[in-house]
């Protein structure tokens, strides 16, 4: 079969939506990348490249694990991501033109696959970020902490979407993954250190990333509500939920001139504030709730604060990790500059 290069990078950037003819005509590739939602794994990117830069800036930094970390948590995220899509599609949540079946091909529900070749690729996948957990488990010496952070790490993959996300706990959960157990966890099996210093100084990122899961949860409020989902947004309600993602997109700039000024970091992490153009560019959607119809060139529809959210955690979160990696070659380059 031919290998589509096309479908790879944009299946890379968005979220296709795809026929059963097209579909059959994909390779391999192309399909992963469709069922794992590979357009948000940039998140989970960054996290582990911040959990090396951390490291780094210890000088504690080793190449094979920070690699197997990178890919061990990409392909978790991935497994989560195809996971989700079976138990909401065994739980009939994704039935009756659901949000997930509207904005993106869900290749299950959609019957792109069957039940038994979405269970392979979560299987094949989970099993891949379990051999490198593994290998990192074994580069710690299989630590107590080591093993926490895989259990935790394995909790947060199966039960998110039930029966937490239902719990108003799906976001919280997010924060959790994405800054102690991603960011923190990844620079303690990198360093052999538990270090609480860097899981606060991961909470600008990470608190970016969780705007994302709340802008989309918003986004399906409503239908969430129908279906008995209580999201964070379903149960604070909708505009509520508008000025906690404000909140959090507001709350990174605080925290990394407050970490300047503690001297946590050199005054080149300023350089996040480039991205305040894009902030102030899409503040004013959160002021308003969503619209009845898509406004004129809208991408995605029906989706909508998630977009902006993603946008706004992209931007952010580019420079906040090259703002780090200038940081780390100040310190090590240039000790004199910083002391």
């Amino acid at each position: 079969m031919k290998i589509n290069f096309t479908m790879w990078k944009k299946a890379l950037n968005v979220i296709p939506d795809v026929s059963k003819e097209e579909w059959d005509q994909l390779d391999v590739v192309s399909k992963w990348l469709i069922s794992t939602r590979a357009a948000v794994l940039i998140m989970t990117f960054i996290s582990a490249a911040l959990a090396g830069l951390f490291a780094l800036r210890d000088q504690a930094f080793r190449f094979l694990p920070w690699l197997a970390l990178t890919f061990g948590l990409i392909l978790a995220h991935a497994s989560n991501n195809i996971f989700n899509d079976f138990t909401d599609f065994v739980r009939g949540v994704d039935k009756d033109n659901y949000y997930r079946n509207i904005y993106g091909a869900q290749p299950i529900a959609k019957g792109l696959m069957t039940r038994r070749q979405h269970l392979t690729y979560f299987a094949v996948t989970a099993l891949v970020a379990l051999v490198l957990g593994m290998y990192l488990l074994w580069t710690t010496e299989f630590s107590p902490t080591a093993w926490v952070l895989l259990g935790l790490g394995a909790f947060f993959l199966l039960f998110y979407t039930w029966p937490l996300k239902g719990m108003a706990m799906g976001e919280i959960a997010v924060l959790i993954v994405w800054g102690p157990l991603m960011i923190g966890g990844g620079h303690y099996v990198l360093t052999h250190e538990w270090n609480w210093f860097v899981v606060i100084a991961s909470l600008p990122y990470v608190l970016g990333v969780t705007t994302v899961i709340f802008g989309k949860h918003i986004d399906k409020l409503d239908m969430d509500k129908k279906k008995g989902i209580h999201t964070l947004p379903v149960v604070i309600g909708e505009k509520a939920s508008r000025y906690a993602v404000l909140g959090m997109m507001i709350l990174p700039y605080l925290i990394t001139v407050y970490l300047v000024a503690a001297r946590f970091f050199t005054p080149v992490l300023l350089i996040v504030f480039l991205a305040l153009p894009a902030f102030l560019k899409i503040y004013p959607v959160f002021l308003k709730p969503k619209p009845e119809t898509p406004p004129e060139g809208q991408i995605g529809w029906p989706l909508y604060f998630v977009g902006y959210a993603f946008y706004n955690n992209r931007k952010f979160g580019s420079l906040f990790m090259f703002g780090l990696l200038a940081d780390v070659l100040i310190r090590i380059f240039l000790p004199a500059f910083w002391r």
